[in-house]
């Protein structure tokens, strides 16, 4: 598996807590041995071609994928649903 990082991903983690910024490299860690396991809720957004993870339960990872190669495209509250 390989994960790419947008840049618009880059500028918002850089701007949350370390707190959090800890807590999406567990996360991360759980997405690479199975981006689907349970405790991430990864789902598909609704009329969109993008998928989320929880890191928190107010913090989402937005990502997309093809075959073995993922992109993250951005990390946030929900507000990051609009930023599409």
């Amino acid at each position: 598996m390989r994960i790419l990082y947008s840049s618009r991903f880059l500028r918002s983690f850089g701007k949350l807590p370390v707190k959090i910024q800890d807590e999406f490299r567990r996360r991360e860690n759980i997405f690479r041995r199975n981006p689907f396991d349970p405790i991430l809720k990864a789902h598909k957004l609704k009329d969109r071609s993008d998928w989320a993870f929880l890191v928190t339960y107010e913090i989402r990872v937005i990502f997309i994928f093809r075959k073995d190669i993922f992109r993250f495209l951005d990390i946030g509250d929900h507000s990051i649903y609009r930023n599409k």
